[in-house]
């Protein structure tokens, strides 16, 4: 299977779990309890596939939280109206543009 394939449903499923995390109230609502689970199990086996399958695992881990970061970022901030500024824009910008060097020197290793 593609490799990015494989990533992005680790990230989909992740911040599906994530943000239906704070729907479970502490798993004490069941749907959104099941969701959280079945979604973490779906982004751990797409991650632990594709670091079977020989991507680095430093590339796969950074892109894997930084879409993760930015993803719930701005599900909160546009489904929850959790606050989301400037600064918080910058520090996600940021950790992008660590995910994007990380990538290009492993193309020039």
């Amino acid at each position: 299977m593609n490799p990015y394939l494989l990533l992005a449903i680790a990230i989909v499923a992740e911040v599906t779990a994530t943000s239906a995390l704070k729907a479970s109230e502490n798993f004490a609502k069941l749907l959104p309890s099941v969701v959280v689970v079945i979604g973490y199990v779906v982004a751990f086996s797409a991650l632990g596939r594709l670091l079977k399958d020989g991507f680095p695992i430093a590339v796969a881990y950074a892109i894997w939280c930084a879409a993760g970061i930015a993803g719930v970022a701005l599900i909160g901030a546009v489904f929850l109206k959790e606050p989301l500024n400037l600064t918080m824009i910058g520090g996600l910008a940021l950790v992008i543009g660590g995910v994007v060097l990380l990538e290009l020197g492993r193309a020039h290793a």
